[in-house]
């Protein structure tokens, strides 16, 4: 690989989800390592006066949002359905994907859940969607779940989403390369050739 990424998404972010499920095969097309950073918007929103998504504070914005997505999701031939409620609660979602990235199935995880959140319109925020992801994804859901509500896994949560806070992340999808951030889907290419571009520089 000759460059990387940081990729800062949230489950409960709705343009998170094409990146999720795109980043991977572009990044690997590029050369590129992708370290995969979920993090909960929810504390960043609230710093900016805000106690939900900008996306329900604004409705115009919010129309022009889900029409977007469905005719983004359409182009790159992903399902789509709009969940309800929006926005999601991702906090078990965010601790469970932290467990998994840290073992082979983290990103697995992450476009399953997203899928069922923006694929098929359920709930992530109910417990048994998320111990049936991961039965289909062969884990354990006792000990993955458990393991999850551990100190450990919501220091790593939070540190993520402190990290956000001092990069000036504002919402997602995010990509950091060094300081430089790239917000929103439509992004990831520049941001993979940003990175690439980094990374020869440092050679050079």
């Amino acid at each position: 690989m000759s460059g990387t990424l940081d990729f800062f998404f949230e489950f409960a972010s709705s343009y998170s989800y094409p990146a999720a499920m795109r980043i991977g095969e572009v990044a690997r097309s590029a050369g590129v390592n992708v370290r995969w950073r979920p993090f909960l918007l929810g504390p960043i929103f609230k710093l900016q006066g805000f106690d939900t998504s900008p996306f329900n504070v604004f409705p115009d914005k919010g129309r022009y949002m889900w029409h977007d997505l469905a005719r983004t999701c359409e182009g790159l031939g992903l399902p789509f359905q709009r969940p309800d409620p929006f926005p999601q609660n991702g906090l078990l979602a965010a601790r469970v994907a932290h467990v998994g990235l840290a073992q082979d199935w983290g990103e697995a995880f992450c476009r399953a859940v997203f899928t069922a959140e923006f694929g098929q319109g359920r709930e992530i925020g109910n417990e048994r969607v998320i111990r049936e992801l991961l039965v289909g994804l062969k884990q354990t859901p006792e000990g993955v779940l458990a393991r999850a509500r551990s100190d450990e896994i919501k220091n790593a949560l939070r540190a993520a989403t402190e990290a956000a806070q001092r990069l000036g992340i504002f919402g997602a999808p995010n990509f950091v390369v060094g300081d430089e951030l790239f917000w929103g889907n439509d992004r990831l290419e520049q941001a993979i050739k940003y990175a690439l571009q980094r990374s020869t520089d440092k050679r050079s």
